[in-house]
């Protein structure tokens, strides 16, 4: 990887933690009362949950897309949505979450080792740099609507 695509690694992979100019997804759910996870207020389209459950299950398409020339998406947008506004129990809270990071890394360690500005031959013009920008744009725009539902049932800082 020659310098310059390094520097650009380095800067896509603090956009993609967060902490520049947005809330990381972490630190939007941090202290979110269990109660309030599947709640929907008025107006709204969704739960907490499912904002999550919508970003892990972008994220991997993303990723997936991304490693295997093969990888079918899921259809949109009934299969990118759970249809369940709370989340079975803790597990699956904590699954979601867990595999969001773990994904995110993963993301990541292929960024390291990918020529990020060659175009993925299975799609129609994609690049490793442009799933990363649409990854972080995505991500930070629900963790955005996270926050608005949090400040609208009175949990948020």
């Amino acid at each position: 990887m020659d310098g310059t695509q390094k520097q650009v690694v380095n800067e896509l992979t603090r956009l993609l933690l967060g902490g520049n100019a947005h809330v990381t997804l972490r630190k939007a759910i941090e202290g979110l009362p269990p109660e309030l996870r599947g709640v929907k207020p008025a107006l709204m389209p969704y739960s907490i949950w499912q904002l999550v459950e919508h970003i892990r299950i972008a994220q991997w398409d993303m990723l997936q897309f991304c490693r295997y020339e093969n990888h079918k998406s899921p259809k949109w947008p009934d299969e990118y949505w759970p249809k369940e506004s709370t989340p079975d129990d803790d597990a699956a809270w904590n699954a979601s979450l867990a595999e969001i990071e773990n994904d995110l890394e993963g993301f990541i360690e292929l960024m390291e080792h990918s020529n990020i500005y060659q175009i993925l031959p299975h799609g129609e013009g994609q690049t490793i740099l442009r799933e990363a920008l649409q990854m972080a744009d995505h991500n930070s725009y629900h963790t955005g609507e996270i926050i608005a539902i949090r400040r609208m049932l009175n949990a948020w800082e």
